[in-house]
């Protein structure tokens, strides 16, 4: 027994690489599958099926699946786009919540088969599988738990059916890195035909443990990814950022006493800076989509996401210990657009760029304290590009410090650590200082290190010496990394608004020569209209500006616009609610019918406008309020027309999918345009709340 106890120790000590002297772990640790995902750092998450036809985030599981037909549909050109972003992997949905399975599944006809791409014989997920293998990208599947297509969900035959859909998937498909669930579950649904509400326990209704044991048996490397995990976790927002702060580890909590938590069911708020000393280990996952939505929609074209919007997601997602999952949408004809390709491409450029080169390197490197006296543990170890050969203290020794003597004058804006995560998430605040002026100046602070850490820097920093203090940890340390790069100078792009006179302004951060701009939706040049000063936009547009400095030029900047508002009022109704004017004031102002009594149930809640003129409407917009409140988010509406301010008729009627954990401006587009002097809008149901919120209405418009 005493010799099996020997060999077991043993064996632990070479499966975490530790060795004699080596620090003893802290709290609880990764597992293999979750230490590849770390690595990663950024993949992407890829939604295609009936929504790129219906223009919707949720189709409502009534969609014909011949809609889908992508004629030009080429995997290859998806995933290479995103490993020309620097992305090491991509999860395909299989199946969103409209249940249409982009795979001849056997567990129901709603499938990729009945279509008519490639003769009904397409299997979309096998065709990422091999544009992965040729580019040697890490395959992850998503398959919707919420089917609003399927008769029997909410019935425990729906979920012996779902689980055989992830046995399908886990079996054809080769190795996964990651098992991807949401937490989007039970509501209004076609149900084979039934049209109705339905309502699960979401504690209960999936059996999780039971389900994510399929993974655990059959993709024993994958990370399974949730609200409560098991082993990564939501972040909280689909803003694509974690906290400042931000802990590996995380005990998920119900947002009801006494009850379990689990997908769909906690307090996700949590997520966005875990739990020190957490029960699980269990990192964030932060995803946004490179569009506003996570479907393709035309209107979005000018609305991507810039390489250097891209560049600060990194720094608020990898930067703070998460992963970054980053939303693709192709298009109906099944490719990326060329705006997306671009945008990707250029942001891995980016990438390289900063990172290639570390100013540390080369450095006379000295520590406080180095961990037995031992070269296995010393200071060397920091720039090595090792994740895990790390430098240690001793274990009493807790607030080590350690100079960093460059050869030369550097200059940088970026700071890396990283901790050796086999060993836990130990250090819990830390300080950077340079040598300036012949003293030493603090320069940065943070708390939480992890797996990564980045410290973007207001200013270029040049130095001959740099300091890491750590200033907060609970056990001796074990760093792995420590980096200093110099992320390229780049001209900020301009920000482009309207008042509530219906006047657009473009302004920077810090002056520049000049801005130019487009109204067309054009790309803006050095021979476009130069801004001076305010201007109007009666009709509204797509405007694009550029701001130039010597021989820089920033990005683009876009601002799409509806008709402008400054005749328009509002129209007397019971039902308006308090500050009707905000919703149409051009600011993130609210109008509100919340009432104080929050006892009191959700009424149906109007707001009636008079545009000043008849218009050719051609859609409708609805911007959420923008505080992070979902109380009286609108999630059903109907838009009404008229022409006399009497007489009204239906324009359009639908849900907001998704508008809790997405609150961006909602446009609804009508399938011909109509003409109106009056518009109504109503909201039927919010998320939370006895009554409705909008921060604006609006209305786009056509010759």
């Amino acid at each position: 027994m005493k010799k099996w106890f020997l060999l077991a120790a043993l064996a632990a000590r070479a499966v975490t690489g530790l060795g004699q002297n080596a620090p003893a772990p802290y709290g609880v640790l990764p597992t293999p599958a979750q230490l590849n995902w770390h690595q990663m750092e950024m993949y992407c998450i890829i939604h295609f099926g009936v929504d790129t036809y219906t223009n919707k985030e949720w189709g409502y599981g009534d969609e014909d699946p011949k809609l889908v037909n992508p004629a030009k549909f080429d995997a290859a050109q998806i995933v290479g786009a995103a490993k020309a972003g620097g992305f090491k992997g991509v999860v395909v949905v299989a199946k969103h919540h409209d249940g249409l399975c982009l795979w001849p599944t056997q567990t129901t006809e709603h499938n990729i088969s009945q279509s008519n791409w490639r003769n009904g014989k397409g299997d979309m997920v096998k065709e990422y599988q091999l544009a992965c293998q040729k580019l040697g990208m890490q395959l992850g599947l998503y398959c919707s738990p919420w089917d609003r297509n399927n008769a029997y969900y909410g019935q425990a035959k729906y979920v012996e059916i779902y689980r055989n859909q992830l046995k399908e998937l886990y079996t054809r498909y080769g190795k996964l890195f990651a098992s991807w669930h949401d937490g989007a579950n039970g509501g209004d649904g076609y149900y084979g035909g039934s049209r109705e509400v339905r309502k699960i326990d979401r504690t209960t209704y999936y059996g999780w443990p039971q389900t994510w044991a399929i993974t655990r048996r059959l993709q024993p490397s994958a990370i399974l990814f949730g609200d409560v995990g098991p082993d990564v976790r939501w972040v909280g927002n689909e803003e694509g950022h974690a906290g400042e702060t931000c802990w590996a580890t995380y005990t998920p909590q119900a947002p009801e006493p006494g009850k379990e938590p689990a997908n769909g069911f906690t307090k996700y708020e949590l997520g966005v800076q875990g739990t020190r000393n957490g029960k699980y280990w269990m990192p964030a996952e932060c995803d946004v989509s490179l569009r506003p939505g996570w479907f393709y929609h035309a209107s979005q074209n000018s609305q991507v996401k810039s390489p250097y919007e891209l560049l600060d997601l990194y720094y608020k997602s990898v930067g703070r210990g998460a992963n970054l999952d980053l939303g693709l949408s192709p298009n109906p004809d099944g490719l990326l657009n060329a705006e997306d390709v671009q945008s990707l491409q250029q942001f891995g450029s980016l990438l390289k760029q900063t990172f290639a080169i570390n100013l540390a390197k080369g450095a006379k490197i000295t520590g406080s304290n180095i961990r037995a006296k031992s070269a296995k543990f010393g200071t060397k170890n920091l720039v090595d590009n090792d994740r895990y050969s790390y430098w240690a203290s001793d274990d009493r020794v807790k607030t080590p410090e350690v100079i960093f003597a460059l050869p030369n004058n550097r200059t940088f804006n970026v700071v890396r650590l990283r901790e050796n995560i086999k060993l836990g998430q130990r250090i819990e605040s830390f300080a950077v200082d340079a040598w300036l002026n012949g003293a030493w100046k603090q320069i940065a602070a943070a708390t939480s290190i992890g797996a990564n850490r980045l410290i973007r820097l207001p200013q270029n920093v040049t130095t001959t010496k740099v300091r890491l203090r750590i200033t907060g940890s609970p056990v001796c340390i074990a760093l792995s990394d420590f980096g200093l790069f110099k992320e390229p100078a780049h001209l900020t792009a301009p920000v482009i608004s309207r008042n509530r006179e219906g006047k657009l302004s473009i302004i920077t951060t810090a002056p520049v020569s000049a801005i130019y701009y487009t109204v067309n939706g054009d790309r803006p040049t050095l021979q476009s209209t130069q801004y001076s000063s305010l201007f109007n936009l009666p009709n509204g547009g797509v405007v694009k500006a550029i701001a130039v400095e010597g021989n820089k030029q920033s990005e683009i900047a876009t601002g799409t616009f509806g008709l402008s508002k400054a005749a328009w009022h509002i129209m007397p109704d019971a039902s308006t609610g308090s500050k009707p004017e905000n919703a149409i004031d051009e600011s993130k102002s609210i109008w509100s019918t919340l009432k104080a009594d929050t006892a009191s149930n959700f009424a149906p809640a109007q707001l009636s406008i008079d545009l000043g003129a008849v218009q050719n409407i051609s859609a409708f917009t609805y911007l959420p309020r923008q505080d992070k409140s979902a109380v009286g988010l609108v999630d059903r509406y109907v838009f009404f027309i008229s022409t006399d301010g009497q007489q009204w008729q239906q324009a359009a009627a639908g849900e907001f999918s998704n508008i809790k954990a997405n609150p961006l401006e909602q446009t609804v587009t009508l399938k011909q345009p109509v003409k109106a002097r009056y518009i109504q809008f109503k909201a039927l149901h919010v998320i939370a709340g006895n009554g409705a919120t909008a921060a604006e209405i609006g209305v786009l418009t056509t010759k």
